[in-house]
C-alpha cells in the first residue's frame, strides 16, 4: 500500500499547485477503501471521477492526495458499500505494516509511550491533516488527534480509521488486547455499533469536545515486544530525513509562514506581526527574510487566500460564509469582492462552475 510514500507530492487534482499549507495524505486509506469498493464489483473509476481523479492518478502510489479529498473518497466509498462504519472496518482489518517507516518506528522503541511520541512526531509524513499530541498527566496517558487545514465537522470515516488503527497498534506491539480507559471523539452518531463495543472494549464518546484515546499510565509504560534500541535509532534517522524531504519549499520561511497561516485565519489573526510571534521572530526580520525569498508577506497572504478559497468551495456542505471565516474575512462582501479579483467570479458562480455535471 505504501502509506509511507514521500515522492511525488500532489496528484492533478490538487488545485493549489505546491502551496504547502494546504495538507496532503499519502492516500492509503482512500485506496484501501476504493479496493473494497472493486472487490464489491462497483465501478471505481466513476467514483473517483467525482472528485476529480482518474484511476491512472490514484493507482501511483508516488501520487499524495489532499486530505479533503481522502476524506470525499472514504465518504463515497462509504456510500456506494452502503456500509456506514467503513473507516472503522477498514483499520481493523488492514496489516499494519502497511503503514510502512512509521509504524516500524513506532515498533522498535521501547515502550508505549516512546511508540505514542514517535507517532506524534512522524505521522505528518503519511498524513499532514491529522497532527497527534502525546501527553501524560497524574494517572492517564492521552493522544489527542488535530484536524489541521481541513475541515472536521461531520467528518467521520477517516477519523474513525485513526482511532482504531492507534488502539490497533498499541495491541500488536505489546502483544496484548489493551483497552482504552477513555475514547472521545467530536462527530455524532445515533447510536453505539455494536461492533465498535465489541472491538474496542468499551463505548465510545460521541459528541465530545476533542478526539482523544486514554489509557491508564501503567499501560504507557508497557514494554514493547518488537523493541529494538539499535533498529529503533536507525529508523528514527530515516525517519527524520523523511521529514525535511517532505517539506515542499525545503523549510523555506515561506512555508513556515503558509502553515502558520493556516491556523490563524480562522480566528481573525492572520496578519504579519502574530505569524512572525509565532515563528520567534520580529515584524522586521520576517519582512526582511522574506524578501530574501523574493516574497512578501501580502504577496503569501493573498496567494494562500485565493488557493484556499478555491480548495473550501470544493466542499458543497461548507456554506460560502464559512469559507469567509476560515478565510480571515469577518464579512462576505470582502470575500466575494477578493475572490473577483483572484478569478473574474463570484464564490457562487465558481461552485456552481466546479461541481460535477
Amino acid at each position: 500500500m505504501g502509506f509511507d510514500v514521500l515522492s511525488r507530492a500532489g496528484a492533478s487534482h490538487r488545485s493549489a499547485g505546491s502551496l504547502s499549507a494546504i495538507p496532503s495524505a499519502t492516500g492509503g486509506i482512500a485506496r484501501l477503501a476504493c479496493a473494497r469498493v472493486a472487490a464489491s464489483g462497483q465501478d471505481t473509476a466513476a467514483l473517483l471521477s467525482k472528485v476529480g481523479l482518474t484511476l491512472n492518478d490514484f493507482h501511483d502510489p508516488a501520487v499524495r492526495l489532499e486530505v479533503a479529498t481522502q476524506i470525499k473518497i472514504l465518504e463515497l466509498a462509504a456510500q456506494e458499500l452502503e456500509d456506514d462504519i467503513l473507516g472503522f472496518r477498514l483499520a481493523r482489518s488492514f496489516d499494519l505494516r502497511e503503514i510502512g517507516l512509521v509504524y516500524y518506528v513506532m515498533a522498535s522503541s521501547e515502550n508505549v509511550a516512546d511508540a505514542l511520541r514517535a507517532a506524534e512526531r512522524y505521522s505528518r509524513i503519511m498524513n499532514e491533516g491529522v497532527r497527534l499530541r502525546f501527553d501524560m498527566e497524574g494517572h492517564t496517558a492521552t493522544i489527542a488527534l488535530e484536524y489541521v487545514g481541513v475541515d472536521r465537522r461531520g467528518e467521520r470515516q477517516q477519523i474513525e480509521f485513526w482511532v482504531v488503527t492507534l488502539v490497533r497498534i498499541c495491541r500488536q506491539v505489546t502483544d496484548g488486547r489493551l483497552v482504552p480507559s477513555r475514547l472521545q471523539v467530536k462527530h455524532l452518531r445515533a447510536g453505539m455499533p455494536a461492533e465498535f463495543r465489541t472491538f474496542l472494549g468499551r463505548d465510545v464518546e460521541f459528541g465530545a469536545d476533542r478526539d482523544v484515546i486514554s489509557f491508564p499510565v501503567p499501560v504507557a509504560l508497557l514494554p514493547l515486544v518488537g523493541r529494538d534500541g539499535y533498529l529503533h535509532d536507525l529508523l528514527r534517522r530515516y525517519a527524520d530525513e523523511a521529514l525535511v524531504r517532505k517539506a515542499p519549499h525545503g523549510a523555506t520561511v515561506r512555508s513556515k509562514v503558509e502553515k502558520t497561516l493556516t491556523t490563524l485565519l480562522p480566528h481573525g489573526r492572520g496578519v504579519a506581526k502574530e505569524v512572525a510571534r509565532q515563528l520567534g521572530l520580529s515584524t522586521r526580520t520576517l519582512s526582511r527574510k522574506l524578501g530574501e525569498e523574493k516574497t512578501s508577506f501580502a504577496e503569501i497572504l493573498d496567494q494562500l487566500r485565493a488557493a484556499l478559497a478555491k480548495r473550501y468551495l470544493e466542499e458543497e456542505q461548507l456554506p460560502v460564509s464559512e469559507v469567509a471565516w476560515l478565510l480571515g474575512y469577518r464579512e462576505l462582501s470582502s470575500l466575494t469582492h477578493a475572490f473577483k479579483r483572484w478569478t473574474g467570479m463570484t464564490p457562487r458562480q465558481f461552485r456552481s462552475m466546479s461541481q460535477p455535471s
